[in-house]
């Protein structure tokens, strides 16, 4: 084509519109609109690509809304999740632990407060099975019964409570680990009553220590998880395996 030969288009514009106005036209509507391309069609490649796609964004949303999967017993072990740092097995270190376990104890039991012309006495039957519930994580207790004679006198603060075993520290700042199968092991709860002058409940009373309370825990009676027993009911059971 020559240069001289005009477009078609601007020689159809030219013959319905003025020389300006069909230069005008030209230039805006044909000579600079521009022009989109249509992309080819995919292949079977690009295809499989885009669902592989789709299926791991997927998976990945269904993963962020899922919980995380709790770590198994195996998992644990290797972590070291449960061990005791050994510089942090001390007695004196665990006996503010104790202290805070005896105000438990003594609220679980509702002997803190208790007033000495007015209280309900701690029974077997009254507050055996708030007891059982309890968590004792920090109580000091003694092995006094058991079938391996070695372990009768071992005590200690409780660092951990297992389905089986307690973990205790003991004064010389030794980890123990007792069964609690056929082992019988003992503990104290200090107790304190108030008691007024004039009978009347005031601020300014008397506080008389009355006499401590001693239990002793059967050990395969007691063979459960902490959390496992806030909600086990308590049963009569007769101990002859001692």
């Amino acid at each position: 084509m020559s240069v001289s030969q005009k477009h078609i288009a601007h020689e159809l514009l030219s013959r319905a519109h003025s020389p300006d106005t069909a230069d005008q036209l030209f230039t805006e509507r044909i000579k600079q609109k521009p022009l989109y391309l249509r992309p080819t069609s995919p292949t079977p490649a690009d295809n499989r690509s885009r669902r592989r796609l789709q299926r791991l964004r997927k998976k990945e949303y269904f993963y962020k809304k899922q919980k995380p999967r709790p770590l198994s017993a195996r998992e644990k072990r290797v972590s070291g999740i449960h061990d005791i740092p050994k510089e942090e097995c001390k007695y004196d270190i665990f006996k503010g632990l104790h202290e805070l376990w005896v105000e438990y104890m003594q609220e679980v039991l509702d002997i803190k407060d208790r007033k000495a012309y007015n209280y309900t006495p701690v029974t077997p039957a009254s507050h055996g099975s708030k007891l059982v519930s309890a968590d004792y994580h920090g109580a000091k207790i003694e092995v006094v019964r058991s079938r391996c004679a070695g372990r009768v006198g071992v005590k200690g603060i409780v660092v951990r409570d297992t389905k089986f075993t307690f973990v205790i520290v003991t004064e010389n700042d030794v980890v123990k680990t007792i069964p609690k199968e056929h082992t019988v092991f003992r503990f104290t709860i200090p107790t304190i009553q108030h008691q007024t002058n004039n009978g009347n409940d005031t601020t300014h009373g008397l506080e008389v220590a009355s006499k401590d309370l001693v239990f002793e825990l059967h050990g395969s009676q007691f063979e459960n998880r902490p959390v496992d027993r806030a909600n086990k009911k308590f049963k009569w059971k007769n101990v002859d395996y001692l």
